[in-house]
């Protein structure tokens, strides 16, 4: 970025949660737990990422269980939509994708949120549970939506930040 353009004034907080059909070391998850690493390190190198949740052993989230014992939940930041959608579609993280049937229970509520946050502060698990809940309870909107429904990042002018 050219030290004349301006930082964005907001960025995108991401949360999902799945609930997984056996215990993380169940040898039906080995694929799943295996390539973990692989798809955190690509979500990393990716154009537009910024930050993601962390354990206190400071290598992923699946010993954060917020959301119930058999659930896990990733939160991060991205730079903008179009980041989080091409890591998400573009990468070697769909094959990831396409497999989730395999480890993953479906979800008949929704389990992907997004919501824009200002630039340089991180999403809280708190937060992103009540960003869930709104999508769930109002469907999507400018405070909670999902990649299928986007919404713009604020103008300065707007006040629901």
């Amino acid at each position: 970025m050219d030290k004349s353009t301006p930082a964005p004034a907001y960025q995108l907080a991401q949360l999902n949660i799945a609930v997984m059909r056996a215990p993380l070391d169940d040898p039906s998850m080995r694929d799943f737990a295996d390539g973990l690493d692989r798809i955190n390190g690509i979500a990393e190198s990716s154009p537009g990422y910024v930050w993601r949740l962390l354990d206190d052993g400071g290598k992923d989230a699946t010993g954060l269980r917020d959301f119930g014992d058999d659930v896990l939940m990733n939160l991060s930041v991205w730079k903008d939509v179009d980041a989080l959608w091409d890591f998400t579609y573009r990468s070697d993280h769909l094959d990831f994708l396409r497999r989730r049937r395999e480890w993953f229970e479906r979800m008949r509520e929704a389990f992907v949120v997004l919501w824009w946050i200002p630039t340089g502060t991180l999403p809280t698990v708190g937060e992103a549970k009540r960003r869930l809940d709104l999508l769930r309870t109002n469907g999507p909107s400018p405070e909670a939506f999902d990649l299928r429904t986007p919404f713009p990042a604020p103008t300065h002018h707007d006040q629901h930040a």
